[in-house]
């Protein structure tokens, strides 16, 4: 079997949890869960076992390669990528696909988001094996489908063809369609069916398929980092890079390949998974207590008080007393006290 190898997501802006998170330091550098390791760090924790240390990448900006150094300070300076600027998730996937390409062209590839939150990792394990035991034998790529527990409007969903897996994998099959975010009336449509699976956004494949992809599908963004070739891991790269990068389409890899490929799979799985894009998110994936109250610290006392999220950890005393529904957040002198429900009108209010 080829070698594996991890990318890692690790560029978005992620200000959704503010004041914890900001623009500086994105929810991926944070410990949004309140235990002792960032979602970066929990997602390199995942895939140990999958791949050897040094097969892992981090695609980052350069804003944030520092902070990627301090929390990963395994992963060599050479495998953290750094975008010059922001092109969505095509163009920063093709930039990690040729460079490993260059090293191990025969090598199987996972793509993964760096803010994702996964219950039962050992599923999430077998799930990423399995995969890559699928894609080392042929030419599908594979994304990772979860099996809906709501009818849920923000995310993509995948409608798989269920009447026959794959022969040589029964828990794979292939992808009739990709869907765009939903209405609630079609997304409740969806969920009442056996076949749509909320778009994990995390990709198996081998690394000689998504470049032939990107030929076939994305000819001038693959003619950019086909023309950097002579420059990975040479001290010229991140130059080369900053000067043919923006050249890119700014596209999403589903957009760009997954809705127009062919050989197109999906893994559906039940793992316990979250995108953790919001503070109820995260809220519906921390234990609670009595009073089904997420604390993150121990500096709080509830009284009369239910349905909440508390992030005050920096503070040294905390009371929170007839209160419903509620997020309260404290980072750096900044404090948010919002209806859970409301919690969409933040990023609005901080704009202003």
């Amino acid at each position: 079997m080829a070698s594996n190898h991890v990318v890692i997501m690790a560029g978005g802006i992620g200000s959704r949890f503010w004041p914890v998170s900001s623009e500086d330091r994105p929810k991926q550098f944070i410990d949004v869960l309140g235990c002792g390791r960032t979602l970066l760090q929990l997602t390199y924790d995942r895939f140990a076992g999958i791949c050897p240390k040094e097969n892992f990448w981090v695609l980052t900006s350069e804003k944030y390669a520092p902070l990627v150094k301090e929390q990963l300070p395994g992963i060599s300076d050479d495998h953290i990528l750094k975008e010059p600027c922001r092109r969505s998730t095509a163009p920063c996937i093709a930039y990690a696909a040729w460079k490993i390409k260059k090293i191990d062209p025969k090598a199987n590839m996972v793509v993964t988001p760096s803010d994702h939150f996964i219950a039962d990792v050992n599923e999430f394990r077998r799930v990423i094996d399995s995969s890559l035991g699928f894609v080392n034998d042929s030419d599908a790529i594979v994304t990772l489908g979860i099996k809906p527990t709501r009818p849920e409007t923000g995310f993509g969903y995948i409608e798989a063809v269920l009447g026959s897996a794959t022969l040589s994998n029964k828990e794979i099959f292939r992808v009739d369609s990709f869907k765009e975010k939903p209405a609630l009336d079609i997304a409740q449509a969806y969920v009442a069916k056996n076949n749509y699976y909320w778009n994990s956004g995390i990709f198996v494949w081998n690394v000689s398929t998504i470049v032939n992809a990107f030929r076939v599908y994305q000819s001038p963004m693959a003619s950019v980092f086909e023309s950097l070739m002579p420059y990975y891991f040479t001290p010229e790269e991140q130059q080369a890079v900053n000067g043919k990068f923006p050249e890119c389409r700014s596209i999403s890899v589903d957009y760009a390949i997954m809705e127009r490929a062919d050989e197109v799979f999906v893994f559906p799985a039940e793992f316990g998974w979250s995108d953790l894009g919001t503070w109820f998110s995260l809220y519906e994936n921390l234990p609670k207590d009595v009073n089904d109250n997420v604390i993150i610290g121990d500096n709080v006392s509830m009284a009369d008080s239910r349905n909440c999220i508390v992030d005050t950890r920096n503070l040294k005393k905390v009371i929170v007393v007839g209160m419903e529904d509620c997020v309260i957040a404290e980072n750096d002198g900044s404090l948010l006290v919002s209806k859970i429900n409301e919690e969409n009108r933040i990023k609005d209010i901080i704009d202003k």
